[in-house]
C-alpha cells in the first residue's frame, strides 16, 4: 500500500537578494504516471502557498528550473 512518495520542493524567488527561498513541498502520491503529474503538482503549489492570485513559484527538478 505504501509506496515511496516524492516530495518537490517549491520556491519563491525573493525580490530583494533574487535567491530562491524554499516555502515548502507538495508529495507525488500518483503511483503511474499519467502525463500531467507535474501540472497537476503545480497546481496544488499554486494552491497551497499563493499570497497574491499571480504569485509566480519554481521548482528545482534533475537540475532544472521550472518557474510557474
Amino acid at each position: 500500500m505504501g509506496g515511496a512518495m516524492n516530495g518537490i520542493t517549491i520556491y519563491r524567488m525573493d525580490g530583494t537578494t533574487k535567491k530562491d527561498v524554499p516555502v515548502g513541498t507538495v508529495e507525488e502520491r500518483r503511483k503511474i504516471e499519467r502525463g500531467d503529474n507535474l501540472i497537476g503538482l503545480m497546481r496544488v503549489a499554486r494552491k497551497a502557498f499563493a499570497s497574491l492570485p499571480r504569485e509566480s513559484f519554481c521548482i528545482k527538478l534533475r537540475g532544472a528550473r521550472i518557474a510557474f
